[in-house]
């Protein structure tokens, strides 16, 4: 059963602060996925925020605005752009995906905000909870400093039209990866002390039983 806001609102910053320790971490993203090496990088930027720098509040929850994107550098025989953008300091065993999504690779920008539904050239799957499109960063108060990973992959091949979620992702992409680009944004609650995550991940916590899935952004 869903708590309250008001107990959400008075829970969740003592659950950020022991949780500290607990993130996903990098050994869990895309990026380190086997289906997703590639030999080839491709430029990936954003007009909204630099790489490693803080993601701006238009770009953040509950504004929900994604950012503008562009990249350079694919290669040809390209068929296919997969967006994925990751948060790998939430406090679960794999990080939470704030977006996934398929490009016209004749594409080489996204407009801000490209990311809310679905267009003739962009098709958006579930990503966390189950959830479409792109949703911003919101860290959990008192967890400190999370880092949000975009990452572009260059497909050799279409993915099947029935593809749903990041682990049929993983599989249907598995040995389709030509180029790979990546771009990294930091966010954290006001209230947390701004306390990067490689301060933080020294801490232990524990969930006290209360559900992680009623808290989650």
């Amino acid at each position: 059963m869903a708590i309250t806001q008001k107990l959400r609102e008075q829970v969740s910053p003592v659950l950020g602060r022991l949780l500290r320790g607990r993130r996903a971490g990098v050994r869990h993203s895309v990026r380190s996925a086997p289906e997703l090496q590639a030999p080839v990088e491709i430029g990936l930027v954003s007009p909204d925020f630099h790489h490693e720098g803080m993601i701006a509040e238009a770009n953040r929850a509950p504004a929900n605005t994604s950012p503008g994107l562009a990249w350079h550098g694919v290669p040809e025989g390209t068929l296919q752009l997969l967006l994925v953008v990751e948060d790998i300091d939430a406090p679960f065993k794999k990080p939470l995906i704030h977006a996934l999504a398929l490009i016209d690779p004749e594409l080489s920008h996204l407009e801000s905000g490209a990311l809310a539904e679905d267009s003739e050239r962009v098709r958006l799957l579930p990503g966390s909870f189950g959830r479409r499109g792109y949703h911003g960063p919101k860290p959990l108060p008192g967890h400190g400093e999370h880092r949000y990973g975009f990452h572009l992959y260059a497909l050799d091949a279409l993915l099947p039209a029935t593809v749903s979620g990041l682990d049929e992702v993983l599989r249907a992409a598995d040995g389709r990866v030509l180029a790979c680009g990546f771009l990294e944004g930091r966010a954290t609650d006001d209230g947390s002390g701004a306390e990067s995550a490689e301060q933080t991940r020294g801490v232990r916590g524990r969930r006290r039983g209360i559900n992680l899935r009623d808290l989650r952004h």
